[in-house]
């Protein structure tokens, strides 16, 4: 019998046991992974407004999940629909065959839009809605003779996901800094936040439009007939919760309009309500010719993402190709999956019989007197709110970006009210259905943590 060898022990005796208790396996992602699994924070339940630890603590959640759960946790109309579902039929492959559903949510996704935003292209996530938006716009000007058209114009401090395209006309330096090169061909807009000029604003700032006459520059640099779409947050969440000036998007929107560049909007948080609107084209009242969405759109129950398309871009699409020939070249295996259709049904049907945006636009004023009630607490350094969105920033310590944010996202998770930080900004989203003896329990939460940390 052959003897074991050094190797083959070494490998038994460092081999994982595929245990609960094990967190190496895990890479983490956006997270601080030696920090987390030395002291890891572990929910095992999740109903209503509240998670529970896994001590069996409750936590107040103050930023849906992830800027997702607009509804709440837990909803049985969408755990049943997915069950129903996935019992009737799993699968269903989106190339060149189809399934009842999909249609439907398309249908009623677009119903949720202005008149000539009406078809939709289902991806599985934000940064595939991104990307997947960004073909489309370079592939919408080829098809209509302007091939030249291929650059994207981003913006400063953009979050738009995580593929090539999204980290490329994103403006988040951590998200670029570690990949290469990326796309080329793409240039950025400067952001709208001036603290100095804006600073405890409540809503829109007054301040600002004239920024989008950067734009103006970029098209008299690169020339219009190479550009082909500018892409912005309509309001930039997860950089910090920056509020577009008032004007502002209207402007972006004549200046696209007249120099023939396609508008993106990445709704991929403020979509399906989260400013009391179902979408921000909505409450803003501008209209763009694509939009990114996801999180909201299955409750985030379901990965599930999509990009809502004008109907000129769908014609220009279908009168370019050749009778019989596939029109657009881009798809997933898993777009439009019946059990993520499933859940976007059930959730929309939650949205609507429950009255969930305009619940979100009655709340938006208590919500906006409650976050403006911290301004003077210690270490705060400006307050932002729009919709059932706020945001905290804090002077950062010296030499030490981002510690004290952190510090604070944990000290107010122990003392149960989870929040999201970004930086030095801890931003709030509770899900639609927070009663506001609730929020008051997250600021006041915040204010203690704040008055006790360094």
């Amino acid at each position: 019998m052959a003897t074991q060898s050094a190797a083959s022990k070494t490998f038994e005796a460092t081999q994982f046991k595929p245990t609960p208790n094990n967190l190496e396996a895990f890479f983490m992602p956006f997270t601080s992974n030696r920090a987390f699994k030395a002291k890891p924070r572990l929910f095992v339940k999740a109903e209503g407004m509240h998670y529970t630890t896994i001590e069996g603590r409750k936590v107040l959640d103050a930023s849906a999940g992830l800027w997702c759960m607009n509804c709440g946790h837990g909803r049985k109309e969408i755990s049943e629909a997915v069950a129903r579902q996935i019992a009737e039929m799993d699968y269903a492959p989106p190339f060149n065959m189809g399934h009842p559903s999909s249609f439907e949510l398309a249908s009623r996704v677009a119903a949720l839009l202005p008149a000539g935003l009406d078809h939709v292209f289902f991806t599985n996530s934000g940064s595939e809605s991104v990307d997947s938006a960004l073909k489309i716009a370079l592939a919408y000007h080829r098809a209509r003779g302007q091939g030249t058209r291929q650059k994207l114009i981003g913006r400063d401090r953009g979050y738009h996901g995580v593929g090539f395209g999204g980290i490329s006309v994103g403006g988040m330096v951590n998200n670029r800094k570690w990949f290469g090169n990326a796309l080329n061909g793409v240039d950025h807009l400067p952001h709208t936040y001036n603290r100095q000029e804006m600073a405890y604003s409540k809503g829109m700032p007054t301040w600002g439009t004239h920024l989008a006459d950067e734009l103006e520059k970029l098209v008299a640099l690169h020339d219009a007939s190479n550009i082909a779409a500018v892409i912005v947050e309509p309001v930039a969440c997860s950089t910090g919760v920056l509020v577009p000036p008032q004007g502002y998007l209207q402007k972006l929107r004549e200046i696209c309009t007249k120099h023939g560049i396609l508008l993106i909007f990445d709704e991929v948080i403020t979509g399906f309500g989260r400013l009391g609107a179902s979408f921000a084209t909505e409450y803003f009242g501008v209209k763009p010719d694509l939009i990114t969405c996801a999180k909201g759109l299955t409750n985030g129950s379901i990965p599930m993402g999509a990009v809502i398309v004008s109907k000129d871009i769908y014609d220009t699409f279908m009168g370019s190709a050749a009778e019989g020939a596939i029109e657009l070249f881009h798809g997933y295996t898993y777009s439009a999956h019946p059990v993520a259709c499933a859940a976007g049904l059930a959730a929309l049907d939650i949205y609507k019989n429950e009255g969930l945006f305009d619940r979100v636009k009655e709340l938006s004023p208590y919500w906006e007197q409650a976050i403006h009630s911290l301004k003077g607490t210690k270490h705060i350094v400006d307050l932002r709110n729009i919709g059932l969105i706020g945001a905290v920033e804090l002077e950062p310590r010296a030499g030490k970006p981002g510690a004290r944010g952190q510090e604070a996202f944990i000290a107010a998770y122990e003392a149960g009210v989870l929040t999201r930080v970004t930086g030095d900004t801890i931003a709030m989203s509770p899900p639609f259905i927070v009663e506001k003896s609730q929020i008051d329990q997250m600021v006041t939460t915040l204010r203690d943590v704040l008055n006790k940390i360094d």
